[in-house]
């Protein structure tokens, strides 16, 4: 979910940029996995961990892209080094703590070799790179109900059924608005996806259903506004898009909790 456009390489990166990437959307695709896999659990200190590790290790996959991209790498090469050894001082003590964690290895390597290669030089991130991004957080909902001490299967896969379905939704939707605002097969293919999940939305009660229909109804919403709204003082910009998708993202994350056994 990059909501911010990238830099010509020629260009050379502001301090700021160097150590804070600016992939907004990419916190709250971080915090949502995370938090529905604490609802569907229970909460424990070791999360604090599993999300200081996250963090860090985003920080590292963003800092690597945005490394092998840059024509003049030195600036990056600090930020880089800090941040992959502060994720391997929180992760190693995580890995030993819980093994099985390991398990998702599985996801994380190939999700993170579509990332590295869209990171090439001249390479636009397509819509591969983007769901490998989402299945890269997504682990973190069996992670954090893991090592909760109150892991529930059932539980776990519904949550990590929403995550799924909430950020490959987010993909659909920032592209719909951003990169693909013209395609009107697009703006179809996104909506037509949310509508589908209302279904399934049917038995988790209620509260669900309002949640889906209201993540449909903005799907359906903002490419089109996007594209009347192209060209006026008014144009909808990527930070109106993050606006959007933060409240989707507390939404879900507090329907997660209301209706939590």
């Amino acid at each position: 979910m990059d909501f911010s456009r990238q830099l010509p390489a020629a260009r050379a990166a502001p301090a700021a940029r160097q150590w804070l990437p600016r992939q907004h959307g990419a916190w709250a695709m971080l915090a949502v996995p995370f938090l529905l896999g604490i609802a569907a659990s229970a909460p424990d200190p070791w999360q604090l961990v599993l999300a200081g590790s996250s963090v860090l290790g985003y920080l590292a996959s963003a800092t690597a892209q945005s490394w092998r991209r840059a024509r003049r790498r030195e600036p990056f090469t600090l930020p880089l080094a800090a941040y992959a050894a502060g994720f391997a001082i929180l992760g190693i003590p995580l890995a030993v703590a819980f093994p099985a964690l390991l398990a998702t290895l599985v996801v994380l390597g190939p999700a993170t070799a579509v990332v590295a290669a869209g990171a090439r030089p001249g390479t636009r991130r397509d819509l591969a790179n983007s769901v490998a991004q989402a299945a890269q957080a997504l682990v973190l909902v069996p992670s954090a109900a893991w090592i909760s001490g109150a892991f529930d299967s059932g539980r776990t896969a519904v949550a990590t059924g929403i995550g799924a379905a909430y950020l490959l939704g987010t993909v659909l939707v920032v592209r719909s608005v951003l990169r693909e605002r013209d395609s009107r097969s697009f703006t179809t293919l996104s909506a037509g996806f949310h509508a589908l999940l209302v279904l399934p939305a049917v038995p988790l009660g209620p509260v669900w259903v309002l949640v889906t229909l209201g993540l449909t109804a903005r799907a359906a919403a903002l490419p089109v506004a996007a594209r009347r709204l192209a060209g006026t003082a008014r144009s909808l910009r990527p930070a109106h898009v993050g606006a959007v998708e933060a409240a989707a993202s507390v939404a879900v994350v507090l329907a997660a909790f209301l209706t939590r056994p």
